[in-house]
């Protein structure tokens, strides 16, 4: 072997066995016929011993090379099924791989050298089965099935269907397990690959660990990817968690949990940004998105003065009839101020009712004028309210005007208020016979749930976008909580005046169709709160296109610490991780070859020649964005612990049936359907408490009854 030099030799015939086989040759003539050697017995036997080491050493080294030669064309096959994923408390696995280093890149240029390129091409006994199967798959269709059989007893079975290049792995045959610290996830992880690259896998890989390790799993999913369900589904299983388990999805309403996505906030400003955030603010828009804001935030702030809950039903009831609100919020606010204004009113109806140019006029136009009379006396503007202030002046634009200036949030309402969706969005807090539970954050993060969100993005994009950032402007709003308060908020705390951070795995793939001006807080003071982000997209493009700009786009980049990169289509979303990397110097070998003319003839020759083969090296980045371009399926760059770059691939998924796992999605929803039970049934669950059961007491659900959206009884109607 060629180790001890500066330049390895490991792309060449496997000279090693040949001395390997001539010595063990040797050896057995030793042992066997020591006479055929000239030699004592005890000798023979000695010099034997001398001839087995040598041929042991050169066999080992030739074997590498074979196996580093086998490795460039096909790598060792890495199946794993959900029970063998390792789980610890301290590491998170990735997958199997080698940190990558010079040495790494020094071998993959050798493999790009002409002459090297017959040990990196396919044998000629494949490319005759490659030829034979295409020839007899519709003549000789047993053979063709044969050829193709993926078995160890096929020598010439297909390569793995993965593209690519396999080399970029294979220069390093000695792999072992790639993990990382679970202290550095709070830092959040960007994975970025084009579709179906191994996004889902690495997804599913993580998942499950999150799952089994006890965190606060929450999967975004904008596809609504039926596959992944279905894995969250068996792991949460699996684990002994399906108590925990809430599904929420636009494509599934009969089983999906239902939502209120402006029903919580820390502030009541958060229901209109969370509305108008969805609408175009560019060019002229930006005026009739401000002007949607303020409406959505008067009508916000009278039904929470009225002690009402906003949802989408009521705000888009109230666009369109604001003076209903107004009438509503005048008769509230004066019996609770002024009882006689209100009375006073009332008078005023029937004078103007008695006038005689207001026959025939309508009640509701009477009363309006009495009432704006009301108001404007010096003793109600004294009360000096600023809602209803507020509502005055909105209810005093010509209707056609007010119409068309709220016109563009309409659609939206329109979308998020129509169909089934209708009920999972506005949902009905006192409806008892619905068994749907209600998803509340608060009460997951404190539950320690698992929550999957599947958006159904297919069917209509500006739904699931609007959905999907109601939610993580609810999360935000609710890790801010827990940053200032702590998990427990105004909860009684343990003896010592702590409460423990819980870690939240927040998963989100597609995060780009996801990200609004929410995102950025969450990814940048998330961490405080215990959020761990992983966040998965295609490209660098996708994430400048959805914030509008490079600077916001390297914003949200620069705060994610650990990057995973397979692979990718567009150069500059490769030079993401490329152009973090330093600079190696790498060895390059010239052949130099002369000859020199003899002017002496009496030196009995005409000329001299040399040959040399000189070596030189130059700088060259670590990483190039060839290599991330291609990669094969399920392989992967990574960036690992503050700048440690790993090249990983991620284990294939068991052919196995899993127990565990349902059959299909109807499968799923029927077992769901059959596990849910209404609030009408409480009773067994009270009827099972003993007598002397404590006043103060959790209720928990009766052992019969599985509840795989992991509703509590009577959760919700609180949060």
């Amino acid at each position: 072997m060629s180790d001890r030099y500066v330049m390895e030799a490991l792309l060449r015939p496997a000279v090693e066995l040949n001395t390997s086989v001539a010595a063990g040759c040797a050896a057995f003539v030793c042992v066997s016929a020591p006479w055929a050697v000239a030699l004592s017995p005890p000798v023979s036997y000695v010099t034997a011993g001398g001839f087995a080491v040598l041929s042991s050493i050169r066999a080992r080294q030739g074997l590498r090379i074979l196996r580093y030669r086998r490795n460039l064309k096909r790598l060792p096959r890495y199946v794993m099924t959900s029970r063998q994923v390792p789980v610890s408390r301290y590491r998170l696995f990735l997958g199997k791989g080698f940190m990558w280093e010079q040495k790494h890149l020094q071998r993959l240029l050798e493999t790009r050298r002409p002459e090297v390129q017959a040990f990196l091409q396919p044998s000629l006994p494949y490319r005759l089965a490659r030829t034979t199967e295409r020839w007899s798959e519709y003549r000789l269709p047993f053979v063709s099935q044969l050829l193709r059989n993926d078995s160890v007893f096929n020598p010439v079975r297909p390569l793995p269907p993965v593209g690519g290049n396999p080399a970029i792995h294979g220069v390093e045959p000695d792999e072992t397990d790639v993990s990382m610290d679970l202290g550095e996830r709070v830092g959040h992880m960007l994975v970025l690959g084009t579709t179906r690259v191994g996004k889902t896998r690495l997804a599913e890989l993580l998942i499950t660990q999150d799952i089994r390790r006890g965190n606060i799993t929450i999967v975004f999913d904008p596809k609504g990817d039926a596959d992944l369900l279905k894995r969250i589904w068996a792991e949460a299983h699996r684990a002994g968690r399906d108590d925990e388990l809430y599904i929420f999805h636009l494509g599934w309403p009969e089983i999906s949990a239902r939502y209120n996505g402006i029903g919580r906030f820390g502030r009541t400003s958060e229901v209109p940004t969370r509305l108008a955030s969805q609408l175009s603010g560019e060019g002229n828009s930006a005026a009739f998105k401000e002007f949607a804001w303020r409406v959505v935030n008067i009508i916000a702030q009278t039904l929470v003065a009225l002690g009402e809950r906003p949802d989408y039903n009521l705000v888009r009831r109230y666009v369109m009839n604001i003076t209903g609100l107004y009438d509503r919020y005048v008769a509230w606010f004066l019996k609770a101020k002024a009882p006689h204004l209100l009375a006073l009113i009332d008078t005023q109806t029937e004078l103007l009712r008695q006038v005689k140019q207001n026959a025939g006029a309508p009640e509701a136009l009477l009363r309006k004028a009495a009432t704006e009379q009301v108001l404007d006396s010096e003793e109600a503007e004294n009360l000096n309210d600023a809602i209803l202030e507020s509502l005055r002046n909105a209810v005093r634009y010509d209707q056609k005007y007010f119409d068309k200036i709220v016109a563009s949030l309409l659609p939206l309402l329109e979308k998020l208020t129509s169909g089934k969706v209708s009920a999972l969005l506005s949902p009905d807090y006192t409806d008892m016979s619905d068994p749907r539970p209600l998803l509340d954050w608060q009460q997951v993060i404190r539950k320690k749930g698992i929550v999957y969100i599947g958006l159904d993005a297919m069917s209509d994009a500006e739904v699931a976008s609007a959905v999907g950032n109601s939610m993580f402007a609810d999360l935000v709003s609710v890790a801010g909580h827990i940053y200032k308060f702590g998990l427990e908020g105004d909860l009684p705390s343990d003896g010592a005046g702590k409460t423990k951070k819980l870690p939240i795995s927040l998963h989100c793939d597609e995060f780009n169709e996801l990200m609004g001006p929410e995102f950025i807080p969450m990814i940048n003071k998330g961490g405080g709160a215990g959020i761990e982000v992983t966040a998965y997209t295609q490209t660098w493009s996708d994430i400048e296109a959805r914030t509008g700009n490079a600077a916001k786009a390297a914003q949200v980049t620069g705060n994610f610490n650990t990057l995973v990169m397979l692979r990718v289509r567009e150069k500059m979303t490769a030079e993401l991780l490329t152009t973090q990397l330093p600079e190696v110097e790498v060895y390059t070998k010239t052949l130099v070859s002369g000859f020199t003319d003899i002017s002496n003839p009496e030196q009995g020759g005409d000329f001299t020649s040399n040959t040399q083969d000189r070596v030189s090296s130059v700088r060259t980045p670590l990483l190039s964005t060839s290599e991330l371009i291609n990669l094969p399926k399920g392989q992967a760059f990574a960036l690992l612990e503050g700048g440690r770059l790993w090249k990983i691939r991620m284990p294939l998924p068991s052919p196995e049936n899993d127990d565990m796992m349902p059959p299909d999605m109807a499968a799923m929803v029927t077992a769901m359907r059959k596990n849910y039970r209404t609030g009408d049934t409480w009773w067994p669950v009270i009827a099972t408490l003993p007598d002397n059961t404590p006043a103060q007491v959790t209720v928990p659900a009766a052992k019969d009854v599985q509840v795989p959206a992991g509703r509590v009884p009577g959760e919700g109607l609180n949060g």
